[in-house]
């Protein structure tokens, strides 16, 4: 008989993005060391997803186990860009520890990291071995990310051995029908729709969802979309960005969703990418007076 799964609820909502639900169906009693320590890493990854990143750093000391210090390595990187340097250093030191090294959470941490400092081939060297399906997703989106879409297949199809109807796998498979484009956009949308009405709608399903609309040219329910995405979170990244991007399709204002993206996340790839082109139109401009 197989052994209840205490974590699926908060495990399930961090997937889908329902970080708050995630931490309010954490309090589970009765857990044995190792799940404990993965509920508590869930919870301080959902509030470093809530931008409650000094909280994180303040509650895990240094006696924690690996996984919690890791998960507190996460938290100091996003929370401190000037030093990042350091936090990356201790990393790899880490790593480079035969004792902790190859443990799951490191390494996806480690790929995390690794991925939004755009080093993909540093963050394979971690995650390419997989070994849990998160880190099977995980190599999902780096491979997307480095554009080889084959390469992401083969990710997905050791997920779907695993556990086809896992909600990281149908995820994963909805962002590689994402990356792949064509008729799999409409496979990725009812993903998404599913996924919204099997558990709950998300910021991150909505914006799935919006994307999907975008990319077959449906901009007003693209648009419904991300409103009604950024009513459940108005400072999630990538609902302002997407926002910023229907707009501008629409013929509509996008300047006040990019004032608020711009100061919320100035590291965002569209706002570097934006600030990139003001800079070559200003030299430009300036070769000619």
């Amino acid at each position: 008989m197989a052994t209840p799964d205490h974590l699926f609820n908060l495990r399930n909502n961090f997937y889908l993005g329902a970080y708050q639900a995630a931490i309010n169906s954490s309090n589970v009693n009765n857990l044995s060391t190792d799940d404990a320590i993965e509920r508590d890493c869930l919870v301080h990854r959902c509030y470093i997803a809530l931008g409650q990143l000094q909280f994180v750093i303040s509650e895990i000391d240094s006696s924690a186990a690996t996984p919690l210090q890791a998960v507190k390595l996460l938290a100091q990187y996003f929370s401190n860009p000037e030093n990042k340097e350091s936090t990356i250093s201790s990393l790899k030191e880490w790593l480079a520890d035969p004792a902790i090294g190859n443990n799951p959470t490191l390494r996806l941490i480690a790929g995390i990291m690794f991925m939004h400092e755009q080093d993909y081939n540093e963050a394979l060297k971690h995650t390419n071995a997989g070994g849990t399906l998160e880190l099977h997703a995980l190599n999902v989106q780096i491979f997307i990310k480095m554009h080889r879409s084959d390469y992401a297949e083969r990710q997905l199809r050791a997920m779907q051995q695993i556990d086809e109807d896992h909600t990281l796998t149908q995820l994963a498979n909805a962002w590689l029908n994402l990356a792949v484009g064509g008729s799999k956009i409409q496979e990725a949308y009812l993903i998404f729709q599913d996924l919204s009405e099997r558990y709950q709608t998300t910021s991150l399903l909505l914006n799935g969802k919006a994307v999907c609309c975008m990319h077959m040219g449906n901009f007003d329910e693209a648009e419904t979309l991300l409103v009604e995405a950024l009513n459940k979170d108005a400072r999630d990244p990538e609902t302002l960005a997407n926002l910023v991007v229907c707009c501008l399709h629409l013929g509509k204002p996008s300047s006040k969703s990019f004032s608020q993206l711009k100061l919320s996340h100035p590291d965002h790839v569209l706002v570097k990418r934006v600030s990139a082109a003001e800079e070559s139109f200003d030299r430009a401009l300036q070769s000619f007076t």
